[in-house]
């Protein structure tokens, strides 16, 4: 939606859609660099805008889309019709800047599209119970369109971005990165907490509870492509089967370079000494990823965390001013210059070994672990982020991703 030629290139590909017999919702993003340009506006004015106000201004970028896109789609012949999200409605709470979607009613898509309408519905926001509009959040698109097809009870639902598809990693960090074919939610749920890029973490999240298979499809390829061909040029987010589980051990490699450490020394060793700790990290909103307790000596520990890159200040502020001298700890020191790698795959959970080959090939490359924390399909390390490109190739190339 970069531009009115890329978007009249979107009106041809929802048209060869439409024209194949296909009922069509489309969920378009702002254009590109608008949503940016709309809260810089209100950031020249306010420093911290309220974040009602913020999302009135910021929900206006969708609504130009959705309005040019139905313009589009009817320069072509096609009847298309567009609503904001507090048209269809789309319920949310009132966490400003960050909603949740709580209901979508689908009465009124519905009935359009028995009389054979294309509906577009603007992406990334909703209205409250008392009408006042809200946003989902960066990459909230991503989520409308989940959400808009399981309360349809879509067939598929088909998200276009930049890149062709969910590969093994970053082909920016890895040349000979290789793309999947099929991935699982739990495998898609886990790389895009851990930093892909991909999809917004939230909509992998829908459509995993929802069951709504998930298609990434490139929409910088020719809008006319015959279906056949471009149904299979993407990857599929689907439903584990038992099939897979003896197939690909790991599935790709994950890294976040948005970490920062941070380590409470002399902690007394007693209960509830975590939640006085995390209690006021989660009351600045603070999210808390990777937790390490040392083992007590002499009735003291060490506890070490991470925490969002831009959240570090923040943090190491209510360490010191709420949590030091309430618990009696010692120093507290922060590392903001720390990656995490991961190595992700449901086939973990048949096969021994991955740890050990993941720590070796670490080992090998002079990389040293400063945290670990697992799951059932999952391997995460934190390391000093100089290292984190080298992680990633040797993993990849230790795990034979490259292979087909």
């Amino acid at each position: 939606m970069g531009s009115t030629d890329r978007i009249k290139n979107v009106a041809k590909r929802v048209a060869k859609w439409h024209d194949a017999g296909y009922q069509i919702v489309v969920v378009p993003s702002a254009m590109s660099g608008e949503t940016n340009r709309i809260i810089g506006l209100a950031k020249e004015i306010m420093a911290d805008p309220n974040p009602r106000e913020l999302d009135m201004i910021a929900s206006t970028g969708e609504q130009v889309s959705v309005g040019l896109l139905a313009i589009a789609l009817q320069a072509l012949g096609k009847q298309a019709v567009s609503y904001a999200g507090w048209q269809v409605p789309i319920k949310t709470d009132s966490s400003y800047t960050k909603a949740r979607i709580a209901s979508i009613d689908d009465a009124k898509v519905n009935a359009d599209l028995a009389e054979g309408k294309i509906v577009i519905i603007t992406g990334f926001q909703g209205v409250d119970e008392l009408g006042n509009i809200t946003t989902l959040g960066r990459g909230g698109s991503d989520t409308s369109a989940v959400a808009i097809a399981a309360a349809l009870k879509a067939q598929e639902c088909l998200i276009y971005t930049d890149v062709d598809g969910v590969y093994t990693t970053d082909p920016r960090v890895v040349s000979d990165a290789r793309k999947l074919n099929t991935v699982t939610f739990e495998e898609m749920l886990e790389m895009a907490s851990l930093g892909s890029k991909v999809l917004q973490i939230r909509s992998v999240e829908f459509a995993g509870n929802y069951r709504m298979p998930t298609r990434v499809l490139s929409s910088l390829t020719d809008p006319l492509m015959p279906l056949a061909e471009e149904i299979v040029s993407g990857t599929l987010i689907s439903f584990e089967e038992d099939t897979n589980m003896e197939q690909a051990t790991i599935t790709g490699i994950a890294f976040n370079r948005d970490e920062a450490k941070l380590t409470v020394f002399g902690v007394p060793d007693k209960p509830g000494i975590a939640f006085q700790i995390l209690g006021p990290i989660a009351d600045a909103n603070i999210e808390v990823d990777m937790i390490i307790q040392n083992q007590s000596v002499d009735g003291k520990t060490d506890f070490t965390f991470t925490v969002p890159r831009g959240d570090y200040n923040k943090a190491m502020d209510v360490l010191n001013a709420s949590v030091k001298e309430h618990i009696g700890a010692g120093n507290i020191i922060g590392d903001s210059k720390v990656s995490k790698v991961s190595v992700v795959g449901v086939g973990m959970r048949s096969h021994v070994g991955i740890a050990s080959q993941m720590f070796r090939t670490l080992s090998d490359e002079g990389i040293n672990i400063q945290m670990i924390s697992t799951s059932e399909i999952k391997i995460s390390v934190l390391i000093d982020e100089k290292y984190m490109e080298l992680a990633v190739r040797a993993l990849h190339k230790a795990f034979e991703l490259e292979a087909a």
